[in-house]
């Protein structure tokens, strides 16, 4: 797979901020448990912040961080996320200040 279980998750989490991590395990095919540890460990990170909405959770993803890799040519997750869903096939999102 191009992608890491990680940026998987964070792509689920970009196309819809409400889904449950049932859901988000059922489309990657991996188990409940594993997505639970990579939203841990993205919310962790700081990449996305958890917020309470009644007996659900919803993600809002900080768009603006830069990506973890010195070679990411100073990219945002924002901008990584944006042309992965095909919101900017050139990648030239900027992120808001």
């Amino acid at each position: 797979m191009f992608l890491t279980r990680h940026a998987q998750v964070l792509l689920c989490i970009a196309r819809d901020p409400g889904m449950r991590l049932r859901d988000i395990a059922a489309r990657l095919g991996i188990t409940e448990r594993s997505t639970y540890g990579i939203v841990i460990d993205l919310a962790e990170a700081g990449y996305i912040v958890k917020q309470k909405n009644g007996r659900r959770n919803r993600y809002e993803i900080q768009a603006h961080l830069p990506l973890p890799e010195p070679t990411s040519r100073e990219r945002t997750v924002g901008q990584v996320l944006a042309l992965l869903a095909g919101d900017d096939p050139l990648g030239t999102t900027t992120a808001a200040p």
